[in-house]
């Protein structure tokens, strides 16, 4: 049963990114994801801050690790190792709808170890699916979370959050 709930996701979840991409806002690229136009490299933004990427500003409010379990004791996710929730607020700044997707969102540790979103065990962080494939019109915004599944003796230092697969991306320190 797990299984197949997994393949209908990623399966959803394929067919979702492939009709948003390709979508990025030339106004708003990496180069002036944080600072001014004309940087020559962006800076990295902190939690609290708003960091632009793409048609997205995002605000991480909080990151949570050493979590064990997601959900309750019938339904829910167990970690690996422990989960880190961050949570963080996606403001759509474009012109037109754009997807957010919580698999696209990336999280490092010290060492530059990159670990991916952990979108089946976001389900059980979210009520409303917050971080799921979610289409946000312009001007609006929503608050999540997402889940990353890392080790247990691992430190996130940073964020690496996008507003499509494709785009640059933008930093955001959490140490």
């Amino acid at each position: 049963m797990r299984k197949i709930a997994t393949f209908a996701l990623l399966a959803t979840g394929l067919i979702a990114l492939g009709c948003g991409a390709g979508s990025t806002d030339d106004a708003t690229s990496k180069a002036d994801a944080v600072g001014a136009k004309g940087d020559d490299k962006p800076k990295t933004a902190k939690v609290g801050e708003a960091a632009r990427d793409g048609k997205f500003e995002f605000t991480v409010k909080s990151a949570k690790c050493g979590v064990a379990k997601i959900g309750t004791d019938v339904i829910g996710a167990k970690a690996q190792g422990q989960f880190c929730l961050v949570t963080l607020n996606v403001k759509n700044i474009g012109k037109e709808a754009q997807l957010f997707d919580g698999s696209s969102q990336k999280a490092y540790a010290a060492d530059g170890t990159e670990y991916s979103a952990d979108t089946g065990a976001a389900i059980y962080a979210n009520k409303n699916a917050e971080t799921f494939l979610n289409d946000i019109n312009p001007g609006n915004q929503v608050t999540g979370v997402v889940v990353f599944d890392i080790p247990k003796n691992v430190k996130l230092t940073k964020l690496e959050l996008h507003d499509s697969m494709f785009s640059g991306g933008v930093d955001v320190a959490l140490s």
